[in-house]
């Protein structure tokens, strides 16, 4: 695949199956991340999942995914690989980890499986305990990406728990210690252990970047968003105490400047 020098951006932001919101905002994040992207004299193409993506990858330098469900299948895998070993950027956000689920007997979880576009991204979604307060840790992984966050900045977001697929190639841009209460019961269940914890035996990851020859991937698990219609669907939980509108870190400076940042780095200024 030949290396492109346009600065266009891809972005694919949707839910499974197609025309589902999935638990997520998506109509939000896309305008929100279309906003961003306009800012910076950025074209834009848009997609609801990954269908069609080994069309718009030649004449982008900047791949964004916001995603419930929708992930590459092994060839667009391939498709993507190539073209970040030709320069480009993939920008993955909060779901993109995740994928294809599985029913697990006696469980009413379901089991993220672990497929060829983990190994591609970096990182596998295990699980996440409810929305709480996060204290990110920023981490000194690539200054162009950390650039004017601090040194640590607070949320309101599902504490992910991922798992990293390339640790020694990995650099952490954003970590957190959750506290002693953030639990899930398919630990132990559906995950014989926590994969998603650090030597120490706390910390977890947020956020990471990977070079994948000239190009590369970033990957950042904060940006979870939804709206009355997608709590309505949802069995009531009287200890859920969550606003039916719920933007979190998408309201917050830090993680609006991260993915400047991202941005700006994918197409290639």
């Amino acid at each position: 695949m030949a290396e492109t020098t346009s600065r266009r951006a891809h972005l694919i932001a949707g839910g499974f199956p197609p025309g589902s919101l999935a638990g997520h905002d998506q109509d939000y994040a896309r305008l929100r991340l279309l906003s961003l992207l306009a800012e910076q004299d950025v074209a834009a193409s848009v997609a609801n999942d990954f269908a069609d993506v080994e069309k718009w990858l030649p004449v982008s330098r900047l791949l964004i995914t916001y995603v419930a469900g929708p992930y590459p299948d092994a060839a667009q895998c391939r498709a993507i690989q190539q073209w970040m070993e030709a320069g480009g950027h993939w920008l993955g956000l909060h779901g993109t980890s995740g994928g294809r689920a599985e029913r697990v007997e006696g469980a009413r979880q379901r089991r993220t499986v672990k497929t060829e576009h983990h190994a591609l991204l970096g990182s596998r979604f295990l699980t996440h305990p409810p929305i709480c307060k996060i204290h990110v840790d920023v981490r000194d992984g690539d200054a162009r990406l950390t650039r004017g966050l601090g040194a640590s900045f607070d949320v309101e977001d599902e504490p992910y728990f991922i798992e990293l697929q390339h640790p020694a190639s990995t650099r952490i841009l954003l970590s957190a210690d959750y506290g002693p209460d953030a639990t899930s019961p398919t630990i132990g269940t559906l995950y014989p252990t926590d994969t998603s914890l650090q030597a120490d035996g706390k910390t977890r990851v947020l956020g990471y970047t990977r070079d994948v020859g000239p190009g590369g991937v970033t990957y950042v698990a904060l940006g979870h968003c939804h709206n009355p219609a997608i709590r309505a669907s949802r069995t009531p939980d009287p200890t859920d105490t969550t606003p039916l509108t719920f933007r979190g870190s998408w309201e917050t400076d830090a993680f609006l400047t991260l993915l400047r940042n991202a941005i700006a780095r994918g197409v290639g200024d």
